[in-house]
């Protein structure tokens, strides 16, 4: 018995080769069940071949071997049909997408092969899976190649056990299959048998195209000249975010990027995530695709049409990034594409295969030598994150705000659903519930017992689990954000129910247990419990959000506790004026608000300290998307040497809470400033920060005889402080745990909160 998804045609193939006979039966319940009959030594190569050359995607938890005394009950060997029914006992495996494998990438550009240069080439090893997945178990009427019923020469090659395509769900040909056609703004077709070779000249020309894909639409156009990048800009009101794009292969990655071997694992694997690569030194893209930073996110094909554009286009690389406006989820049908990207793209390549489920692509960040997810989507959903323990509830997490994911948590497994985004408009949290939904239906869920969501009583996310709970007479329970990062690290390391951790959790901003933002968090706790030990000192926020957007204002805000009003403003006139939409006018009424204590949030926030460095420095007045000023100020910092400026930390006592002097470092900063480079400057605030934190973590640690301590929040995506903190924590014999399987930012949330919630936490 194998647990686990288990390639059933390639059971077949290697059980006829070695002339056994028996079956193979996908119970339906994540288990396949294989019976054998034959030689000794047959059977032994059998077990041998199936443990250690199975398919990329095969995966196996457990295998449970029975040898009986021979009985002569077959006389070949057969694929039984797939049980319908679930047993109670059992969760069905889920696949994800997969990227095309080497065998049909060679029939793809092989003359004499039938599906020469057919787009929607696969196999059974290979192709779309749980975007065009209705239902399981995953049988072709259960996907939306239902649509495409097969001609003869597919329907022998469906039906012949010993051909690659066996079974093949997503099997097509140019005879029976999808087709794709080129089409102008207004939806009309353009009469050309190529649609491909045309796409591929129009970017070469610099126009800007909208290609419907596997699961969902991107925008594409050229990447050596800065006019049609500038243009994307323009039409997509992205003014400053990053554009992923795609390569054709990983030796023309590596005429623009540095690429480490797990960084070249990541982007060959079968996943195909995109990464986030340093640029190298010979660099030659348009730097207005990743404006201000160090890094440029690029993927490589993982479809038929990807690797034909690149034979059709002379581009390095191309520009690929999600088809949708600021905030809104990514178009998924030919009609939404051509309705809501017509002021964006020029040109429209487009496909009849329905998009069941609208899936972003993955995206991933080598951190310290580990890959972290920034988006854990495409190829990796919906595969679940095994649990140290088996619940007795079935818990629905909706996630917080921002990059958010749902969760379905059942006996020992989380299902985390695929990236839906920031959800503040209506449209983005309909997707999250559709997605939820479907993800129940996928685990054989018919309501949960209980739902799990973000403590901040505003968000849309929790209103959600609000409205689910009374549609199903069940409770909800609310999660503190930064507890629920810590619990999400605590489920991915298999830390014992019984163990305790100190975590720092430091990121933008979470709804604390007093009302107020935190954000740079030092818990103790488990998984059902937490105390707040420590935290970074509270920073006035003035204007609230505003200091969020515009961070010269959290710059006013934190040096107003040392300077007086009129040498603030002076040094805001000389620093930070750019950061003030309106100039002197808006910095006199900031000030204001300052002095008589008007609108003054405070924080504890991570994020908003290294936002006001960044904007002190001169690097980000502004953020445009999430994340902007800090991410800006690392790039910036790559090229500085912390031990040319000095910026300290200091730690006060509490009432037994330690606390971490934000406002000394921000005066250092201003201070070494006037004296050293920008970029070593920024370097040494970085390392202060994350030395502040990790002191005050290890001195708890050390007083709990606490032996593991954790980082978590979206502060962990930052190399620096991440291999800081890890230093400084083995420096103790102290063990340091980070995250793989989870994103550290907002994208693991909803983890979190269904564990936490499973384990009692209340």
């Amino acid at each position: 018995m194998f647990k686990e998804l288990v390639s059933v045609p390639f059971v077949y193939r290697i059980a006829v080769k070695r002339a056994l006979t028996g079956y193979v039966l996908n119970q339906g319940d994540g288990s396949v069940k294989i019976v054998v009959e034959g030689e000794k030594k047959n059977i032994d190569d059998f077990l041998e071949v199936l443990k250690n050359d199975k398919p990329p995607i095969s995966k196996y938890t457990s295998i449970n071997v029975k040898f009986m005394n021979y009985r002569g009950e077959f006389s070949t060997f057969k694929i039984k049909k797939s049980k319908k029914k679930t047993k109670k006992s059992g969760i069905s495996y889920i696949p994800p997408d997969i990227a095309i494998c080497k065998e049909c990438l060679h029939e793809l550009f092989d003359p004499n092969d039938r599906r020469y240069l057919y787009p929607f080439i696969a196999c059974s090893i290979c192709g779309p899976r749980f975007t065009i997945i209705f239902d399981l178990p995953y049988d072709r009427d259960k996907t939306t190649m239902v649509d495409f019923p097969l001609c003869p020469e597919c329907a022998r090659e469906y039906e012949d056990p010993l051909d690659r395509r066996f079974h093949a769900q997503v099997i097509a040909c140019p005879v029976c299959g999808p087709k794709m056609v080129l089409c102008d703004k207004n939806g009309e077709v353009i009469d050309d048998e190529e649609p491909l070779k045309t796409a591929g000249k129009l970017i070469d020309e610099g126009y800007i195209l909208a290609i419907r894909g596997i699961g969902g639409t991107h925008i594409a156009t050229k990447t050596t000249e800065d006019d049609p990048v500038l243009t994307l800009r323009e039409r997509r009101r992205r003014p400053w975010q990053p554009f992923a794009i795609m390569a054709p292969d990983i030796n023309v990655v590596r005429s623009f990027a540095e690429v480490s071997k797990v960084e070249e694992e990541l982007l060959t694997s079968f996943r195909r995530p995109i990464v986030a690569l340093k640029k190298s030194d010979e660099y030659y893209l348009s730097e207005w695709i990743s404006p201000g930073l160090h890094t440029i996110g690029v993927m490589l094909p993982y479809s038929g049409f990807h690797y034909m554009l690149f034979r059709y286009t002379k581009e390095p690389a191309v520009i690929m990034t999600s088809g949708n406006l600021p905030r809104e989820p990514m178009a998924i049908t030919n009609e939404d594409a051509l309705k809501r990207l017509r002021n964006i793209a020029d040109y429209f390549l487009l496909h009849n295969r329905r998009i069941y489920q609208r899936c972003d692509d993955s995206v991933i960040r080598v951190v310290d030598g580990l890959p972290k997810f920034l988006r854990r989507s495409r190829g990796y959903v919906p595969e679940p994150i095994i649990l140290p323990f088996k619940s007795s509830v079935v818990v629905l997490g909706t996630g917080p705000e921002l990059r958010v994911t749902g969760a379905v948590l059942l006996e020992d497994r989380c299902f985390l659903t695929q990236h839906i985004g920031d959800v503040e408009i209506l449209e983005t949290l309909e997707f999250l519930k559709e997605s939820l939904f479907h993800m129940m239906k996928l685990t054989r869920v018919k309501k949960p017992d209980i739902i799990a969501c973000d403590l901040h009583p505003l968000f849309l996310t929790t209103r959600l689990a609000k409205e689910l709970a009374e549609q199903w007479n069940i409770d909800v329970v609310k999660v503190q954000h930064h507890f629920a990062h810590m619990v999400k690290l605590l489920v991915e390391h298999k830390i014992p129910l019984d163990e305790n951790i100190v975590c720092i959790v430091a990121d933008g901003v979470g709804y604390g247990l007093d009302g107020k933002p935190w954000g740079g968090e030092i818990f103790v706790g488990s998984y059902n419990w937490f105390e707040r030990r420590g935290h970074l000192e509270p920073q006035p926020m003035p204007g609230g959000d505003l200091a969020a957007k515009y961070p010269a204002r959290m710059v006013a805000g934190i040096l107003s506790k040392v300077l007086s009003m009129e040498e603030l403003r002076e040094i805001l006139l000389d620093k930070c004026i750019k950061g003030f939409k309106k100039g002197e006018i808006e910095l006199n009424i900031v000030l204001s608000q300052i002095s008589k204590k008007i609108n003054l949030t405070e924080t504890t926030s991570a994020g908003r300290v290294l936002d006001a460095i960044s904007a002190l420095l001169g690097i980000c007045f502004e953020r445009t998307y999430e994340g902007e000023p800090a991410m800006r100020l690392e790039s910036i910092a790559t090229l500085g040497d912390p031990s040319k400026a000095k910026v300290t930390v200091s730690i006060e006592q509490d009432g037994g809470t330690y606390v971490i002097n934000t406002t000394n470092i921000l005066l250092d900063v201003l201070e070494e400033s006037k004296k050293a480079r920008r970029e070593h400057v920024a370097a040494a605030a970085q390392e202060a920060l994350a030395k502040g934190l990790v002191s005050a973590a290890i001195n708890i640690a050390m007083e709990e005889g606490i032996k593991i301590i954790g980082f978590s929040g979206g502060v962990a995506y930052n190399e620096v402080i991440t291999k800081t903190i890890r230093k400084e924590v083995e420096k103790y014999k102290l063990k340091f745990i980070s995250h793989r399987l989870l994103p550290p930012g907002d994208g693991g949330i909803s983890a979190g909160q269904t564990v936490a919630t499973a384990m009692g936490y209340r």
